[in-house]
């Protein structure tokens, strides 16, 4: 198993370019099931998760091929119900995989999913939705049987807008018949790129971006070139790296119009952020200030950046508050920074955060994927060296971390254990 040593205290400078975003490439990646013809997808980014799904749907029943440049090929063929626990049980994005089965043959058997341990994250929303358009469901032996007649268009409310459910519901809803309608629905910039690419393939969607999506169904989607947006969430990553370390990074290829919560926290804590048309200049040669977040469904502050910038409050002046309100159990990497001497409170859903921690290296233990980003991020701050344990979990959504932040200037690198 993989760690990564860092020792701290080197303000990073240069450039780093973002990859293609992983939470966009995921649904889209599936959707491609629904297409006939051959899918080309540009931008794909090369992670544990993305090398899952490819496994996952080469099983399905598709023909893929994969080039070193971010271009990845999907042909589907003869495609076949059930998603196997041994292919989902690592990721929890394989859910995804039901609404286009359901849609495309009337069945499916998909083994529940797993992932990081950052909350339940039930699948309750995407099921009621779905029996709302006609599937009936059956829980048994760690599977969800699904089967329908045919998908029929239903007018949809989600009591929360969960991200997942929107885009199983946007993609099962692109070839069921007559009209859906999906209220209360997720606004990520990733569903977007989910709809444009829908679009593109032949599916009639309107209101993407907003509360309310309407779907009238077509008969068939067909392969299309398409290029995935850059991952905002990476972005916003070497954004809080450059700030903790003082440093100086320009972020090349960056969704910049989907950074708007994270710059303006930035800039409230005083780092300079220097926005361009695709890049953000981030100049972190200030001390910084304590603020106070509350995680909320996009356009708000995005969960997905909590823990990196609770390791920038773990040094900042003053003390602030950090209020999670997605997921109930998303705090695990408190303990972990504690270890390199930050001084956290937890009450409830709040993290209380005194700033002005003298952070020393120490081993730390990675809990989920952005728990992983955030001990990266104080090791590069803290004095002495710092091991990142677990680090499969990081591989899941940044490509290359140590390769990127070894170009300006970490002193950082990967060992065997």
């Amino acid at each position: 198993m993989d760690k990564l040593v860092i020792e701290g205290g080197v303000p990073l400078k240069g450039s780093i370019r973002i990859s293609g975003s992983k939470n966009a490439s995921l649904p889209i990646l599936f959707a491609s099931l629904m297409c006939s013809g051959t899918t080309v997808l540009l931008n794909v980014p090369d992670l544990r998760d993305i090398q899952t799904t490819l496994a996952l749907l080469k099983y399905l029943g598709c023909d893929v091929d994969r080039s070193s440049n971010g271009q990845i090929k999907i042909s589907p063929r003869v495609i076949q119900p059930e998603a196997p626990y041994d292919l989902v049980r690592t990721m929890r994005a394989s859910i995804l995989c039901l609404g286009p089965l359901l849609a495309l043959l009337g069945k499916a058997k998909v083994a529940l999913p797993g992932g990081c341990a950052i909350g339940a994250r039930p699948i309750d929303l995407h099921l009621k939705a779905l029996q709302k358009m006609g599937a009936c469901f059956e829980l048994k032996q760690g599977y969800v049987w699904g089967s329908c007649k045919k998908l029929k268009g239903a007018h949809i409310y989600f009591d929360f807008p969960t991200v997942g459910g929107t885009e199983n519901l946007l993609m099962a809803a692109c070839l069921a018949e007559g009209e859906t309608i999906l209220e209360n629905v997720a606004k990520e910039p990733e569903i977007v790129d989910l709809a444009n690419f829908l679009r593109a393939a032949g599916a009639k969607i309107t209101g993407h971006g907003t509360s309310v999506i309407k779907v009238e169904g077509v008969s068939q989607l067909k392969g299309v070139k398409y290029k995935v947006m850059p991952d905002r969430i990476e972005a916003g990553t070497y954004m809080a790296a450059a700030a903790i370390t003082k440093g100086q990074i320009k972020i090349e290829n960056c969704p910049v119009e989907n950074l708007d919560a994270v710059i303006t926290k930035l800039t409230e804590m005083g780092i300079k952020c220097l926005v361009q048309k695709d890049c953000i200049q981030v100049v972190g040669d200030t001390e910084m200030q304590a603020v106070d977040i509350i995680t909320a469904p996009y356009p708000g502050f995005p969960t997905d950046m909590q823990a990196q910038f609770m390791a920038l409050m773990c040094v900042a002046k003053g003390s602030g508050t950090i209020k999670e309100t997605i997921f109930e159990n998303r705090f695990m990497h408190v303990m972990e920074l504690i270890r390199l001497g930050a001084d956290i409170k937890v009450r409830g859903d709040t993290a209380i955060i005194k700033g002005g921690a003298r952070l020393i290296g120490a081993p730390v233990m990675a809990s989920d994927l952005r728990a992983s980003a955030s001990l990266v991020i104080a090791g590069l701050a803290a004095e002495g060296v710092t091991e990142v344990n677990r680090v499969y979990h990081l591989d899941r959504g940044y490509e290359n971390i140590e390769k990127k932040l070894q170009a300006v200037g970490a002193r950082i690198w990967r060992e065997k254990k």
